[in-house]
């Protein structure tokens, strides 16, 4: 299958991270995302009990509130960082970082993205069904916890550079 080369505005690091990746990349703006979505949901229900008065007690339904936004920022948060591992928002300091750590890894004889024990096939299937999967979070909720080959860049740039060249 010949590799797609997709235009992105910024520099593509990884296709497909690593969701440990994804989340060790993430920027004081995502936890701030998080965290406002936890507070908000709790807090648009409680407006809304006092708009319009319910004869219950809502604590319950605020701590319902507060999981939801929990898990719903923590999605938003994942989101944002993993487009910015696609190159679809500003990634300079996500691009060097993962240069760094990547280089380190192959300077020290390291694969790049980790070893798996899996099957090779597996590994394609679970590229296949997780790859842009971020952006499916509103129906299923899926991560890329396989360490697996395919991750459309070139793992040449993460060699060390031939000083005698």
């Amino acid at each position: 299958m010949p590799n797609k080369v997709v235009e992105t505005p910024f520099p593509l690091i990884d296709a497909d991270p690593h969701a440990s990746r994804v989340i060790r990349f993430m920027r004081p703006s995502d936890y701030a995302v998080w965290a406002g979505a936890t507070g908000a949901a709790p807090t648009a229900l409680f407006l809304w009990d006092k708009w319009d008065p319910s004869t219950l007690k809502i604590r319950s339904q605020l701590r319902l509130g507060g999981l939801l936004g929990f898990v719903g920022g923590f999605l938003l948060a994942y989101q944002r960082s993993s487009f910015r591992f696609w190159g679809w928002s500003e990634n300079k300091r996500e691009e060097e970082k993962d240069f760094a750590e990547l280089s380190d890894r192959a300077r020290r004889g390291l694969p790049l993205y980790g070893e798996s024990d899996q099957p090779e096939w597996i590994q394609g299937v679970a590229y296949r069904n997780s790859a842009f999967s971020q952006l499916k979070f509103h129906i299923f909720p899926m991560f890329n916890l396989v360490n697996h080959p395919h991750h459309g860049t070139d793992p040449e740039k993460y060699k060390p550079k031939d000083e005698s060249s």
